[in-house]
């Protein structure tokens, strides 16, 4: 019982070890931004969502990924960017990395073993929403965490002037 219970807690420490030395935060993928009037499509597995998920038919998880886009605040896609932009930051864990007149991109990141999401966002004028992406980068499942944080964003978004 003892030597198990050692075993469980070298294992943790190991994991947390290994979480802070960043080898768990994966690779930023080289396939981001828009293109032809796309975000990137969701992961083939149950760790992202996508408000253009529906553009993709065929994909395993459209289903799934889909989620809503964030509508235009009154301000117009200059105000909406600035507003998204302010919800983001005030989210802990959340790094805005580039922004554009239309896309911003941002990275979520978990306080203990350091995964890394990425997040995209992208004006689009013909519809008059912020189109969005977030996918874990590491792993075949985020339990729902992709799309909480997306829906905590957009709360905080809504609720801003």
């Amino acid at each position: 019982m003892k030597f198990a219970f050692y075993l469980l807690l070298a294992a943790i420490v190991l994991m947390l070890v290994i979480a802070q030395l960043g080898l768990l935060s994966g690779q930023q993928p080289r396939d981001l931004g828009v293109k032809d009037g796309r975000l990137k499509p969701p992961s083939l597995t149950r760790n992202s969502v996508s408000s253009q998920a529906a553009l993709h038919p065929e994909h395993p998880q459209r289903t799934y990924a889909s989620i809503e886009a964030l509508p235009f605040k009154p301000g117009g896609s200059a105000e909406s960017l600035r507003a998204l932009e302010a919800a983001l930051n005030a989210m802990p864990g959340i790094t805005v990395v580039e922004q554009k007149p239309d896309y911003l991109y941002a990275q979520a990141q978990t306080r203990w073993l350091k995964f890394v999401d990425d997040m995209e966002f992208w004006v689009n004028p013909a519809s008059s929403v912020i189109e969005l992406r977030s996918a874990s980068r590491l792993g075949r499942e985020d339990f729902g965490v992709n799309r909480q944080r997306i829906e905590a964003l957009r709360a905080a978004y809504l609720a801003s002037p």
